[in-house]
């Protein structure tokens, strides 16, 4: 049984996700993904040789996973040409993280780890010129006070021991 002070980091993960903005999940999926990059690639070491093989399938895996829910939630039909472009470069690490996991490969998972956080960037500068341009066009909206903190918090990683209890996709952990 989890202490207090153990179970604070989830419990405000847990927050920041129900309270988020689709813009703010967007940048938390990211970052969901990124960390389980780099636990990969902290798991498997420069070297390929394996320290801890199930964490290093449980993270590839979630993600999988990541990457699955981003192209789920992706709208080729709205997003038009630059959408479809989104799909192929997720399908593309998709399939470097398959064949990671096949081959327990490193460089794979370190190419999808950059790719992630170079997305992740654009759609924070993108996220950021966007609210400046309607601060500047609504200085008068209360609401833009929270929106300010656009950028999140990483999110806390969950104990072996919660994941797959809610069931369904639980990308979070």
């Amino acid at each position: 049984m989890e202490n207090k002070s153990q179970a604070a980091p989830y419990t405000y993960q847990a927050t920041q996700i129900s309270t988020a903005t689709k813009e703010q999940l967007l940048l938390i999926t990211y970052d969901i993904g990124i960390r389980s990059c780099r636990m990969v690639e902290a798991a498997l070491g420069e070297d390929n040789k394996i320290q801890d093989l199930d964490l290093v399938n449980r993270e590839i895996l979630r993600a999988q996973d990541v990457i699955r829910e981003l192209m789920v939630t992706l709208n080729t039909e709205k997003g038009g040409d630059m959408a479809r472009g989104l799909m192929r470069l997720y399908d593309y690490m998709y399939q470097q993280l398959v064949e990671a996991n096949i081959k327990k490969e490193v460089k794979n998972v370190a190419v999808v780890r950059a790719m992630l956080e170079e997305l992740k960037n654009t759609w924070e500068e993108a996220l950021m010129k966007l609210l400046k341009e309607y601060q500047a066009a609504h200085p008068e909206d209360e609401d833009l006070k929270a929106m300010k903190n656009i950028h999140s918090a990483p999110v806390a990683p969950n104990p072996a021991a919660d994941r797959g209890k809610a069931g369904g996709l639980n990308i979070a952990g």
